[in-house]
C-alpha cells in the first residue's frame, strides 16, 4: 500500500485539475457561468445528477482545488471556501445556529470576530455565553440543553491563549454540539484542530495560506456532511471565494509549511529577546518553554506560530510612540505575510470593543503586536530595538 503523501507535497501536489491543454500550473477559470451541452445537459448539471460546473459562485474548478487542497492539509474530508475569513465564521455559524440555540464561546477573540457574536449573531434570537478560554470547568458549566455549538479560537488573538482542545471536543459532544476551532494563529502548518475531536476548523486563508498579503479567503474544513450543509449556507448567502482569489491562494499554500516554520523560528527569537528588554512589561507568545501550557501546547502544535504580543510601560501613549518609531515593520493589522507586522490592538483589531471587555480578555491599551516575517532576524531586532529605545528610562 502505497503511503500517504506529506503534507509538504500535498501543498504542491494536492487538489489540482488537469484540462486538455497539460498545464503545469493549476489554471485559472475566470468565468462567472459555465455553458451546458444541451438543455437536458443543464437539467442534470443543476439537479446535480451528473457532476460539473453551472455558476462560480455554487462552484468552479479552480476554488475546488484550493478547497480540496486544504481539506488535504487540514486532514478534514471536505472544504468549504469562503470571500473571506469572517465569511467563513459566519457560515459555521449560522449554517448550525438557529433562534433559541445556546453557542458557548472563549472571551478570547479576535476583536471582529467578537462583535460578530455579540452585535449581529445575538440578534438572531441565539443566546452567547462567554468564558474564559482555559477554565475547563467554566465551559462545562455554560452547557445548557439548548447548546448547539462551542466555538473558540486557540491560540487566541492576541495573547496566545491556548484551549485544551480534546477536552472541549469531549465537553461538545457530552452535550451534542459542535465543536469549531479557529485556527487562523496556526494554520495547518502547525495544527490540526480535527485531530482532538474538533468538528469544525475555520480559518482566514488571509493570513498564513496567501503569506503575501495580496488577497482575502476563508475555509472551513470538516466532515463530508457538515461541510456539504455549509457549502448551501454559503451558496445561498452569496458569501463564495473568487477564482482569481483560489488561484492566488493555491499558489500561497506551496509554501505554507516552509514560511510558516520560518517565521515561527523568528517569533520566538524575537519573543526572547523582548523578555530581555528593559521596557517590555511582558511577552506572549505560545511557542515560549515557560508558557503555562507549553505541556499543552507541544501536544497539539508543532511550534509557536508566528504572531506574539508583548506589553510596554506607559499604555496607549508608549505603544504608539513604538510603532511610530519602527522603520522596517509594517504598520498594519494583517498577519501572517512575509513582511513582519506591528500594531496596537487596543485601537485596531479590538477596538471596536468597550474597555471593559477588552480589559476581560486580557488586552490592555500598551499592548503591541507582531507578526514575524521573513526578513532578517537582526535586521527586526535592530529595528525594534532603536524604537524602544524611544521611550527613555522614564517609561521603565
Amino acid at each position: 500500500m502505497t503511503r500517504p503523501l506529506h503534507p509538504q507535497t500535498l501543498a504542491i501536489r494536492g487538489g489540482k485539475s488537469q484540462t486538455e491543454y497539460n498545464e503545469h500550473h493549476q489554471a485559472l477559470f475566470l468565468t462567472s457561468s459555465f455553458m451546458f451541452d444541451s438543455a437536458a445537459d443543464g437539467a442534470a448539471l443543476f439537479a446535480k445528477t451528473k457532476a460539473g460546473y453551472t455558476y462560480s459562485r455554487t462552484a468552479n474548478p479552480t476554488v475546488a482545488a484550493f478547497q480540496q487542497r486544504v481539506a488535504a492539509l487540514e486532514h478534514a474530508e471536505a472544504a468549504i471556501a469562503t470571500a473571506t475569513g469572517m465569511a467563513a465564521i459566519q457560515a459555521a455559524l449560522l449554517t448550525f445556529l438557529s433562534a433559541g440555540d445556546h453557542l458557548i464561546s472563549s472571551q478570547s477573540l479576535f476583536g471582529t470576530t467578537a462583535g460578530l457574536l455579540s452585535g449581529h449573531i445575538a440578534r438572531f434570537g441565539i443566546e452567547i455565553t462567554f468564558v474564559a478560554q482555559t477554565d475547563l470547568q467554566a465551559w462545562r458549566e455554560a452547557v445548557r440543553p439548548n447548546t448547539k455549538m462551542l466555538f473558540l479560537e486557540t491560540p487566541s488573538n492576541p495573547l496566545g491563549e491556548v484551549a485544551d482542545l480534546a477536552a472541549l471536543a469531549q465537553i461538545a459532544r457530552d452535550a451534542g454540539a459542535l465543536l469549531a476551532v479557529d485556527n487562523c494563529f496556526c494554520s495547518p502548518a502547525i495544527q490540526h484542530p480535527l485531530d482532538f475531536g474538533a468538528d469544525l476548523s475555520v480559518q482566514s486563508a488571509t493570513k498564513a495560506m496567501d503569506g503575501q498579503g495580496r488577497v482575502l479567503g476563508g475555509v472551513v474544513c470538516g466532515k463530508t456532511d457538515l461541510i456539504q450543509q455549509i457549502a448551501l449556507y454559503v451558496n445561498s448567502a452569496g458569501l463564495s471565494l473568487s477564482p482569481f482569489n483560489a488561484w492566488q491562494l493555491l499558489g500561497g499554500l506551496e509554501t505554507l509549511s516552509l514560511r510558516v516554520a520560518q517565521q515561527s523560528a523568528h517569533a520566538l527569537k524575537l519573543a526572547q529577546w523582548l523578555q530581555t528588554q528593559p521596557q517590555v512589561q511582558k511577552v506572549y507568545y505560545a511557542g515560549l518553554p515557560e508558557h503555562p501550557q507549553a505541556d499543552l501546547i507541544a501536544k497539539q502544535q508543532s511550534a509557536g506560530g508566528m504572531v506574539l504580543a508583548f506589553e510596554v510601560a506607559g499604555g496607549q501613549a508608549a505603544a504608539w510612540r513604538v510603532i511610530d518609531a519602527v522603520k522596517l515593520f509594517s504598520k498594519t493589522a494583517n498577519f501572517g505575510d512575509v513582511r513582519s507586522t506591528i500594531t496596537h490592538p487596543w485601537t485596531t483589531t479590538h477596538g471596536r470593543m468597550s474597555a471593559d471587555d477588552k480589559l476581560a480578555a486580557g488586552i490592555t491599551d500598551g499592548l503591541l503586536r507582531i507578526s514575524a516575517g521573513l526578513e532578517h532576524l537582526d535586521d527586526l531586532i535592530d529595528d525594534l530595538a532603536q524604537a524602544l529605545d524611544t521611550l527613555g528610562a522614564s517609561n521603565v
